[in-house]
Order: structure tokens, then sequence, then C-alpha cells
């Protein structure tokens, strides 16, 4: 299993007038710690695009436990639970600083060329990368 962690203050700007985070800025937190464990892992996303791959997510769930407000340093943890195939699951745990498990989720992507828009398989770069985290 890979597993990254991502710190992330919120911004006013993400807030509601309540001070909550609103709720649609959950996927971009995803998406802001989605890329960042692949730059962690050696692989961007800039260079997958690079490649000819893109990955478009084919589901987003999100359940929201307790509310992240405006200036909370959040704790994003990343993981990955299975090789990719022609998709790749990320799972997110979302929490405060205090160690409150705030938001729970996932985001599934497919693999697809940028040239004929069909699915293709995780390139081999890639799967290189992750194997050593999950031949234990």
């Amino acid at each position: 299993m890979y597993v990254y962690e991502l710190n992330l203050r919120v911004r006013y700007a993400e807030t509601d007038q309540m001070q909550y985070v609103y709720y649609g800025n959950y996927a971009t937190y995803f998406e802001v710690a989605r890329v960042e464990a692949l730059r962690n892992l050696g692989y961007s996303y800039k260079k997958l695009e690079q490649e000819g791959v893109m990955m478009p997510v084919l589901e987003n769930f999100s359940k929201f436990i307790r509310p992240a407000r405006y200036d909370d340093l959040l704790r994003i943890c990343v993981r990955v639970e299975e090789l990719p195939t022609a998709r790749m699951r990320f799972d997110y745990e979302i929490y405060n600083e205090e160690n409150t498990l705030l938001h729970i989720g996932y985001t599934l992507l497919v693999f697809v060329s940028t040239q004929t828009m069909r699915p293709v398989r995780c390139p081999d770069t890639m799967t290189n990368l992750l194997e050593k985290f999950f031949n234990k």
C-alpha cells in the first residue's frame, strides 16, 4: 500500500458564511493531495500528460463527519491500496490539528489516451514506482 500525507491550511475563500469549508472544496483537496502523492512517488501528473495519458475522475465519494473550519491546518492522508490497472483508486482521510477525523472519501480515476480518448493501462513507469510498496 502506498501512503502519502499532505498538510493544507484552510483559506477564508474556501469557507461558507459559517466559516466551515464549503462542501465542494473537498474534491479540490482530494486533487491537491492526489497530485502531490504522485509527485512524491517521483511521477508528476504533468509528466503523465506529456506521455499522452490523462486520468479523468470516474467516481468521487465524500463523507462529512465533522466540519473543517477557516484557518484549520488539515492533514490529508492519501492511500493507494491496490496496484492500478486501467483504473486507480485513491482513498482519503482528512484530520484537523487535534487529530480528529473530519472527512473520508475516495476517487476512482481511469487512464485514458490523450490521442484516442480511450482507456489504456497504467503506464509502466508508474506501476514500477508503486510496486515496491506492494511487494513486501
